[in-house]
């Protein structure tokens, strides 16, 4: 299973609030680990100017990466005193997500955390560039982290998909659920749910087939949902109660019940591909995403390979 017990927070540099620390600090206080707060910043003013030389841009660097580690430090303070294994590193880079995801492959990071924004309660959470880059490239698991209070007994909502007969598909689904729940049994023994979703019957069948009836067809695909989730579930030992299959889009079905139950988390799988097409996650997937009102956890595929290189020459 996946431990996270090598957690690196993404730095949010534009605010004293770290909702994605306190988040890592609340799942080592469970599981264990250490836990490394990175921030990669960049001025590009500081390369610009014409009239420092080389060594005087450097030290410029230096005195801009100290100030923020000593900030980090102020931040990570209190957990730090409690006894938390923190480690805190700034580096002058001006790509955050790749900066990002080159830690994770040199330092073996088995999950990022992130604080998003949301402007209040009744709208999605904003994804800035940055998310986006580390949801579709980054080769572990990454937690996007709301900027508001876990919900009294959240509870964690998987995303399965329940159509597909590609093999690939049902051993994420099976991957998901698997990590979600031993994840859920060390923290807090958190209700674990499933959540699928079928779609409507197609306005131009049943226009262009007189004979066609919607309802026979409805029934048909509900039961053929039913049934997959039914394997799912009692495949991992989890009650009937906390399944649900429900007529809609995924994007639609998964943020509204997702908010029926008041959940903490979404874990969602994200389609892993090689090569160029390495940086996309997946029509659904975006969509979902882009619907979602608190945490996301979002799972690659054991066969996913990050699109990002690792920089030989970084520095340690």
């Amino acid at each position: 299973m996946l431990k996270f017990n090598n957690i690196l927070v993404a730095i949010d540099p534009q605010q004293d609030d770290q909702p994605a620390l306190r988040r890592a600090v609340y799942l080592n206080q469970r599981i264990g680990g250490k836990i490394k707060a990175f921030l990669p910043i960049y001025d590009f003013s500081y390369e610009m100017t014409t009239l420092l030389s080389p060594d005087e841009r450097t030290n410029m660097r230096k005195g801009v990466i100290s100030q923020r580690t000593e900030w980090i430090r102020e931040q990570a303070a209190a957990y730090v005193e409690a006894g938390v294994d923190i480690e805190i590193k700034v580096i002058w880079h001006n790509r955050p997500f790749e900066a990002i995801i080159q830690e994770v492959l040199s330092h073996q990071h088995d999950l990022v955390l992130k604080m998003t924004h949301q402007h209040d309660r009744l709208e999605a959470v904003i994804f800035t560039p940055t998310d986006w880059h580390l949801l579709r490239k980054c080769p572990c698991p990454v937690w996007m982290v709301k900027d508001q209070p876990w919900p009294v007994n959240g509870k964690a909502v998987v995303a399965v998909n329940l159509a597909s007969e590609e093999p690939h598909h049902d051993a994420l689904n099976q991957k998901l659920i698997r990590e979600t729940t031993q994840l859920a049994e060390m923290v807090n023994h958190t209700e674990v749910h499933l959540v699928g979703a079928y779609p409507v019957t197609p306005i131009n069948i049943a226009i262009e087939l007189p004979d066609f009836d919607p309802s026979v067809y409805n029934d048909a695909i509900r039961g053929q949902h039913l049934v997959a989730m039914k394997a799912l579930r009692q495949k991992f030992s989890i009650g009937e109660e906390f399944t649900h299959v429900a007529k809609g889009m995924p994007e639609e079905v998964i943020p509204e019940i997702a908010l029926q139950l008041d959940a903490g988390v979404v874990v969602l799988g994200t389609i892993g591909r090689t090569g160029l097409s390495a940086a996309f996650l997946g029509n659904t997937a975006e969509q979902v995403i882009d619907h979602l009102r608190c945490d996301l956890l979002a799972i690659k595929p054991d066969d996913f390979v990050s699109p990002i290189a690792l920089d030989n020459d970084e520095e340690d």
